[in-house]
């Protein structure tokens, strides 16, 4: 265990990529919205929602990719074993997105408190997946947080591995098995109840299948280091 949190000491001895860029991506994101808002739909009596999160969701798996290209080497190179780099890197993410789904349920209420901010808008809130109790939440936004870090440590494991030519295939992979599953599902009738399922999903239904997803690609990344050049 103490390797592992020196791992994520490793991290977080320059911490841009970790907290310094998805924060001020979402800081700026939020102060651009409130500027559009204020001068352009001021007065609005329904919530309009915003969609800025997506920035800090999307910059927080661009991360987990640098986490891999920039540190793995030099980490390789100061001793530590594939597994515990890896096992570091997944505590790192897990931790702060605990930090961080908690304080964006704390922004949330601030927003609910003062009715979008004076303008009627849901900065940090989404539909139906963001928009309950302060502690789903924080369980969305932890799980979303994490699956997208690891889908970008696996990303950045692969380029390792095969270079540019292995990272093309594994995005061609990932587009291949959408469009299989979708093709299944059209010839067999069937998309009428992926949609009630979908809909009729609760909160905390979605949250387990969006960490189902962070544990596959937990596994996927896990058994793709074990090969990686240093």
């Amino acid at each position: 265990m103490s390797t592992l949190v020196k791992v994520v000491r490793y991290h977080l001895v320059k911490p841009d990529n970790l907290v310094f860029v998805p924060w001020a991506v979402l800081v700026v994101g939020f102060a651009v919205n409130v500027m559009v808002v204020a001068t352009t739909f001021g007065g609005q009596s329904t919530i309009r929602y915003m969609g800025t999160l997506a920035a800090l969701y999307l910059t927080f798996s661009v991360a987990g990719v640098t986490s891999i290209t920039r540190a793995l080497p030099l980490g390789l190179s100061l001793g530590l074993s594939r597994r515990s780099f890896y096992l570091g890197t997944v505590l790192t993410a897990v931790s702060l997105a605990v930090v961080y789904g908690l304080f964006l349920a704390f922004l949330q209420a601030i927003e609910r408190w003062t009715n979008g901010w004076g303008l009627s808008i849901g900065v940090f809130r989404a539909p139906f997946i963001l928009d309950g109790p302060w502690y789903l939440t924080w369980v969305m936004s932890f799980v979303l947080l994490t699956l997208l870090f690891v889908w970008g440590v696996w990303f950045g494991l692969v380029y390792r591995r095969w270079n540019l030519i292995g990272l093309w295939a594994f995005m061609a992979a990932q587009v291949i098995v959408g469009v299989v599953a979708a093709l299944v599902v059209t010839w067999m009738g069937a998309w009428h109840h992926v949609g009630h399922f979908f809909v009729t999903l609760s909160a905390p239904g979605i949250a387990g299948v969006v960490a189902l997803f962070a544990m596959l690609f937990l596994a996927g990344g896990f058994a793709t280091i074990r090969r990686v050049a240093v």
